[in-house]
């Protein structure tokens, strides 16, 4: 994981996960210039269109999170609040 915060184009990753990287890569920062050959190119790299469309709604998703969370000053969990709610995820799921 540090690995691919630090730079996702060198970190020591499945292609099919590098190609998603920058996918959402230019999605987030450039959705204007997504064209039908990004899809192809997903597809070429071991990516399924149920694959492809999680990492699009995925991208959507935290994309809106951001902007509400800046909007309204959502306050950032501490350390041990963001464990204990990945514990209870882990045991329970989303449901």
């Amino acid at each position: 994981m540090d690995a691919v915060l630090a730079d996702w184009r060198t970190a020591p990753v499945d292609a099919r996960v590098r190609a998603a990287l920058g996918f959402i890569e230019k999605m987030a920062l450039s959705p204007e210039r997504l064209e039908a050959g990004d899809i192809a190119a997903l597809r070429a790299a071991g990516l399924s269109d149920a694959a492809i469309e999680d990492v699009i709604h995925v991208c959507a998703l935290f994309s809106i999170y951001t902007r509400l969370a800046d909007t309204f000053g959502f306050d950032i969990p501490s350390a041990e609040a963001f464990a204990a709610s990945a514990d209870m995820l882990l045991k329970r799921g989303y449901e």
